[in-house]
């Protein structure tokens, strides 16, 4: 190896470790927060000068203000559901369109293209009414409706996974008497296995993150808060001096379902792209 290669990939190393330190202090600061005797925000030191679990134990059983406990169970059911409706719509959405031929094919894919190109927060003023004339607004299930509803615009990136897989495939298993499910899941969803993790994936974050939607929608209505706005609420000026270690608490909490989900997903998308990798 020549001397400049080296100096390259010391450079190179010493780029990537400083850029991984700095991805990974503001979580490293939240989890120290979550720990620290203190309360308040604003604080001249870094280490606290206590640690304690009294931030995790308060943030759970203190409900005279704050319902994080249900607020979670909210976030958690609104996110499952969701995350099977959105997986489904994308999956159906994207084989329709990448195995099927009709008259409006095209146009339906540069409709959804162009649509695809607008922010979904656009829609918020006409999807609230919609909803409060249907005696939805303020419910999860409004929430469940509005993360799934359109997913299905999602669908070109499933699309174009499904394009790599042969068509022939299809042909020969249909020659063989297979109706069209049963080429769907018999055939073609083992083959698809990285692209459906990456949407179940993607179908879960989105509602368990978001505070735009769910704060639109819930409005005042406590009960049916979701983490996102629930801890939001938490920084507001009244609460911030009390609650901003519980906040970092919450935030820890709301980010281990995620960390946990990727990691189990994560040992099978390996998986399925070391064995998609000969299927064609």
């Amino acid at each position: 190896m020549s001397k400049s290669k080296k100096i390259g990939d010391i450079i190179s190393h010493v780029v990537l470790v400083i850029l991984s330190l700095i991805w990974i202090f503001p979580i490293f600061w939240i989890v120290l927060t979550s720990f620290r005797v203190e309360t308040g925000t604003y604080i001249d030191h870094f280490w606290p000068h206590g640690y304690t679990l009294n931030n995790y134990i308060k943030l759970l059983t203190d409900t005279s203000q704050f319902f994080f406990v249900r607020w979670f169970l909210n976030t958690l059911l609104v996110a499952v559901l969701s995350c099977i409706v959105s997986t489904c719509f994308v999956l159906f959405t994207a084989y329709t369109m990448s195995r099927m031929q009709f008259k409006l094919r095209k146009p339906m894919l540069n409709i959804a293209l162009i649509l695809g190109m607008f922010p979904g927060f656009m829609s918020m003023a006409a999807i609230y009414y919609i909803l409060k004339s249907l005696g939805l607004s303020q419910s999860l299930l409004s929430l469940v409706l509005v993360y799934s509803g359109g997913a299905g615009l999602g669908f070109y990136i499933a699309k174009g996974f499904f394009d790599t897989i042969p068509k022939a495939l299809d042909e020969a298993a249909r020659i063989d008497g297979a109706t069209r499910w049963q080429v769907f899941t018999k055939l073609t969803i083992p083959f698809s296995k990285p692209i459906i993790i990456y949407t179940i994936l993607t179908s879960f974050m989105a509602p368990w993150g978001d505070y735009i939607f769910a704060s639109y929608i819930m409005g005042d209505k406590y009960s049916n808060y979701t983490v996102a706005v629930g801890l939001y609420r938490m920084l507001e000026r009244e609460f911030i001096t009390t609650w901003y270690t519980r906040f970092a608490a919450g935030a820890v909490l709301v980010s281990i379902p995620i960390s946990i989900l990727f990691i189990i997903m994560q040992k099978y998308y390996v998986g399925g792209v070391t064995g998609g990798s000969v299927k064609g």
